[in-house]
């Protein structure tokens, strides 16, 4: 659905854009993540043709962003960063109005403003005007603006900036629901916005992408191994050379001695390897105790963090 090959964006000897190529498939909802100022809100101003690249190129439904912009329009729904909507107007106005800018027919208006006020959750507040609106429900008439015809796309910048933590949950379902339907794409930095709602992700900073897959895939690339953590009531020393015995083990070490022969151990592992059943078995036939044991992966911070810092190296 959108195919970007080396886009570029240069203000002056300012690159906003550097080269950047991606793809996203129909029905994905992918996180467009960053630091402020990455170049994320750039980047969909080009895809959604409010600007024209320096360099590069690249395709939404099938149409270049550079030769059918037109088509392009009637095929999105796009809710910008500021999300500008015309305050002084009741709600059902405005989504009327939008619904003659789209010019979806006179017979399927009345229709289709009634069925995206209920898809966006606005039936209390239909006939207050907009200025009225507290921040959620004014994200909420961006959204229903952006989806009155019916687009095959959604591209959303910032979607919950500016949302208490209530509003946010509430956006957030309402992606999730539309992207049962659409091909959806969002930027953000709001690393729990990505994990809580996407299905793949690309990160972006300095204007490059430095990553992109699901979150488990970015997860095993930001660790060269894993580690896993036992809490064991036994002699130390003989436990941790034990430990070090069990295959594919790389390293051990005592975290935590918590006394009475009572410690917590760390197991470094190659990736995707699971050594829980030697572990039980191992403290088992020795005649100790288990009394914890589990694994721990990258957190999507943990991949954010060492992609967007290695960039700034």
């Amino acid at each position: 659905m959108i195919e970007v090959k080396k886009l570029t964006k240069k203000y002056g000897d300012l690159t906003a854009v550097n080269h950047i190529s991606f793809e996203v498939q129909q029905g994905e909802i992918v996180g467009f993540l960053g630091p402020n100022a990455a170049g994320k809100s750039t980047t969909m101003k080009m895809l959604t043709c409010f600007l024209t690249p320096t360099d590069g190129t690249a395709s939404v439904a099938g149409f270049d962003i550079g030769e059918n912009s037109l088509e392009i329009r009637r095929r999105i729904g796009y809710l910008a960063e500021n999300n500008p909507l015309y305050s002084d107007l009741r709600v059902s106005d405005f989504l009327s109005f939008v619904a003659d800018m789209r010019h979806i027919p006179k017979g399927d208006k009345k229709d289709k403003v009634k069925k995206i006020i209920k898809t966006c959750g606005l039936e209390r507040v239909v006939k207050q005007n907009v200025g009225q609106l507290s921040k959620g429900f004014r994200q909420r008439v961006g959204l229903a603006q952006a989806m009155i015809h019916d687009p095959e796309i959604l591209i959303l910048d910032e979607p919950t900036s500016g949302l208490d933590p209530i509003q946010i949950v509430e956006i957030r379902d309402l992606i999730k629901e539309l992207g049962k339907a659409k091909t959806v794409i969002f930027s953000t930095h709001i690393l729990a916005e990505v994990e809580a709602t996407c299905t793949r992700v690309i990160i972006i900073n300095e204007g490059r992408v430095v990553g992109s897959g699901t979150i488990d895939e970015l997860q095993r690339k930001a660790k060269s191994g894993a580690q896993v953590y036992a809490r064991i009531r036994g002699p130390k020393e003989p436990v941790l050379s034990k430990l070090k015995t069990l295959d594919k083990v790389t390293a051990v070490k005592v975290v935590q001695a918590l006394g009475d022969d009572l410690g917590k151990y760390e197991i470094a592992v190659p990736q995707d390897i699971d050594i829980n059943e030697a572990i039980f078995h191992l403290v088992k036939d020795n005649g100790w105790v288990l009394t914890e044991l589990y694994s721990e992966k990258a957190t999507l911070e943990d991949v954010f963090l060492k992609l967007t810092s290695t960039e700034k190296q």
